[in-house]
């Protein structure tokens, strides 16, 4: 009997991580290679089918044994024609990346990388049980993918899910990548969370961080979380403020979407012990009760996976929707 088997693609701006994964999502075999993206968008294109050829030579399966193929990319994107609108960190801007790979054989299928994620979680990680859920990564920023009734909400021109640009400090000084100022991504990111470090240590402030460091510019999240756990006072300050936030954000997610899961992925998540009991207080504290009663906050189980895994997701579901 002939065996059947998808490719899922996370194309980000440093890696393109490519894995050939059976119908159930268990991965066979996968390459990653740097994007290289300064080398334009024809060198990207070329890139990803190696991956794709690479990952086949790993094993005995053909191309012709492939269903389909799954691609998780950063947007804006048009999904239904397949178009990567703007790439900030991969010079795809108003590529037909369908267009592009369809020579390669299998159908393809485009998904946002957040929403790609969402997904993932859903078949594989820790929404299994979920029909409504929401996918957080807070990392360099924060993002999101919306899945209501078991299927990703793209919105009305696939762009739902920006959640990192909610404003919630309207008057802030931080001024967001998008533009605007205070935004969720602004003040409780990764990013927020290694300048406020930073600033503690270049103005002088009473702090272990100093030690941990040669220089302040080394301050990063996972320092921070060393000098937290060590009882740091600056530390654990900082840890709170970005605490509160995270939790005032997921309180106003709770309030729209009623979801059964909110999923925590990306670098901060590995600090979940530190800022979980502030992020549900205020959870507690600002979402309406009814709404929490019903909501489980929970960090991702995919990991680094997270995806790949999305994009071997990504496939399957355009598969189910062609058949």
């Amino acid at each position: 009997m002939k065996q059947e088997y998808v490719i899922g693609i996370d194309l980000g701006g440093t890696k393109i991580l490519t894995a050939l994964a059976d119908l159930e999502g268990n991965i066979l075999a996968e390459v990653r290679k740097p994007t290289e993206a300064d080398k334009g968008k024809n060198s990207v294109i070329a890139k990803i089918k190696d991956t794709i050829y690479e990952v086949l030579g790993q094993t005995e399966v053909a191309i012709e044994e492939v269903e389909g193929i799954g691609l998780g990319s950063p947007g804006p994107l048009n999904i239904e024609e397949g178009i990567i609108y703007h790439t900030p960190n991969l010079n795809l801007d108003n590529v037909n990346i369908i267009e592009e790979l369809k020579d390669v054989g299998p159908p393809i299928f485009l998904e946002n990388d957040a929403n790609a994620a969402a997904l993932g979680e859903k078949y594989f990680g820790a929404g299994k049980d979920a029909q409504d859920l929401i996918y957080v990564t807070v990392s360099t920023g924060i993002g999101g993918g919306i899945i209501i009734g078991g299927e990703v909400y793209h919105g009305a021109s696939d762009g739902a899910g920006e959640i990192g640009h909610l404003t919630l400090l309207p008057n802030s000084d931080q001024k967001c990548g998008c533009g605007n100022y205070g935004c969720w991504e602004a003040v409780a990111s990764g990013t927020a969370l290694s300048r406020l470090g930073r600033e503690a240590v270049k103005n002088g402030e009473d702090t272990l961080l100093a030690d941990l460091v040669d220089d302040a510019t080394e301050v990063n999240g996972a320092v921070i979380a060393k000098a937290a756990k060590k009882g740091d006072q600056v530390a654990s300050e900082i840890v709170e403020q970005i605490a509160e936030y995270l939790g005032i954000g997921f309180a106003s997610l709770i309030n729209i979407f009623n979801p059964e899961k909110i999923i925590i992925g990306g670098g901060v998540s590995k600090s979940w012990p530190l800022l979980q009991d502030t992020v549900l207080a205020n959870v507690e504290q600002r979402a309406m009760e009814a709404l929490t009663a019903e909501v489980e906050i929970v960090t991702s189980q995919l990991e680094d996976k997270i995806g790949v895994k999305g994009a071997i997701a990504t496939a399957l579901v355009g598969l189910k929707e062609l058949s």
